[in-house]
């Protein structure tokens, strides 16, 4: 799945798409020369490069699940690649892009009216706009069926109450999408950043993802008009979960991009720093830890193309996209502390990008779902029991 046969190492570009090669080609340049060069300083700094926004809606990074509305319709694998690639540059980015794509414009295109789609999907697929998703809340991240925000009627009003947390993107977002309870049902609503009583701030305290911004959302007496209910969220918590998805698949992807990156920043290092006469890569436990880095990466790899393709025939199932969180993010875990581990001091050094992938991954393996909570969703499918109370 690259132009770079020690990452590809079964030839698996043979089997992609004209398209699917140029959608990955293109998204590898565009890290290695505006994401690569600047993420060091924005993570340090604790800031997103914002002024990239534009630019991945020029390229179609927004969107790109979706169909019309200014979007670019990409195939399950396409999308997949684009997010690979991304997460090579970052974990921050490929938030971006999937917060903006499966957790807002997804449930815009999917559960919204025409008008609502009319009025944000172009917005947000340019770039122009930003939106955020408001479930997680302080004390109910992998329970989001306990939340306690809550919508009630007014009149022709529906008025919020409540608090969400983690919300990347909610600090500069001009739309949120907020899931509240509404006479005990879980329903979406679209909230616009200049409502009186939506107060965003940002989450400062991170060690992780630090280039991403993420932000804690106070609702206080928000009042906005019916119209703004996303209607097709009377399916209760089935709506947020199906965006979630979308997210996961997104994740999965971003995942073999971070431990590729890792891989390949351990392979030249080694191949380069010479200890007692001889390369690194010449000694036989450094050659173990490649191994074993490559062969996860393949392994990631091949479990995503097959993911891709379900999704492209409507065959793939939140389940099969738990297997793949689950397994790559904790394998590009791995990868990070190999390769950091390699590096020696040079390894905990901001100018090699192992550790910041380390620190990013860590924030991977818990949103969107626990590393734990997708391990009872798998074990929930093959035994038919549920564990989770």
């Amino acid at each position: 799945m690259s132009d770079h046969n020690d990452v590809d190492f079964l030839g698996l570009s043979a089997d992609l798409s004209q398209e699917e090669r140029t959608v990955q080609a293109e998204a590898r340049a565009f890290v290695d020369e505006q994401v690569l060069p600047i993420i060091e300083e924005h993570f340090l700094e604790g800031s997103f490069p914002t002024h990239l926004i534009p630019e991945m809606g020029k390229r179609g990074y927004l969107g790109a699940i979706l169909d019309g509305y200014g979007c670019r319709p990409l195939s399950g694998v396409s999308y997949g690649l684009m997010n690979q690639e991304l997460e090579r540059g970052d974990s921050a980015i490929r938030s971006f892009s999937s917060v903006q794509t499966g957790l807002v414009m997804f449930p815009i295109f999917t559960f919204g009216t025409e008008e609502q789609k009319k009025q944000w999907l172009p917005e947000l697929a340019s770039g122009r706009a930003v939106g955020c998703f408001g479930l997680t809340e302080p004390d109910f991240g992998s329970n989001p069926g306990g939340m306690v925000t809550a919508a009630t009627i007014d009149g022709n009003d529906y008025v919020l109450n409540g608090k969400k947390r983690w919300a990347t993107n909610g600090s500069i977002a001009n739309v949120a999408v907020i899931w509240a309870k509404l006479d005990g049902d879980v329903r979406g609503f679209l909230v616009e950043k200049d409502t009186p009583g939506f107060k965003p701030s940002k989450i400062v305290n991170k060690f992780s993802l630090r280039a991403s911004v993420s932000s804690e959302i106070e609702l206080d007496q928000v009042r906005i008009p019916k119209r703004n209910l996303l209607p097709g969220t009377e399916v209760g918590l089935r709506a947020p979960l199906l965006c979630l998805n979308q997210a996961r698949y997104g994740i999965a992807w971003g995942a073999v991009g971070a431990a590729r990156g890792c891989y390949e920043e351990a392979l030249a290092y080694t191949k380069k720093r010479v200890q007692f006469t001889r390369p690194l890569a010449g000694h036989q436990l450094i050659q173990h830890k490649l191994v074993e880095m490559l062969t996860d990466v393949t392994q990631g790899q091949l479990l995503c193309l097959r993911l891709g393709r379900m999704k492209d025939a409507g065959t793939l199932k939140h389940y099969h996209i738990s297997m793949a969180k689950r397994t790559n993010v904790r394998n590009a875990l791995s990868a990070a502390r190999m390769t950091r581990d390699m590096l020696g001091a040079r390894g905990i050094c901001t100018d090699s990008h192992c550790a910041r992938h380390l620190c990013n991954l860590e924030t991977v393996s818990t949103y969107e779902g626990t590393h734990d909570i997708h391990t009872l969703i798998l074990g929930e499918h093959i035994t038919g029991l549920n564990a989770f109370s």
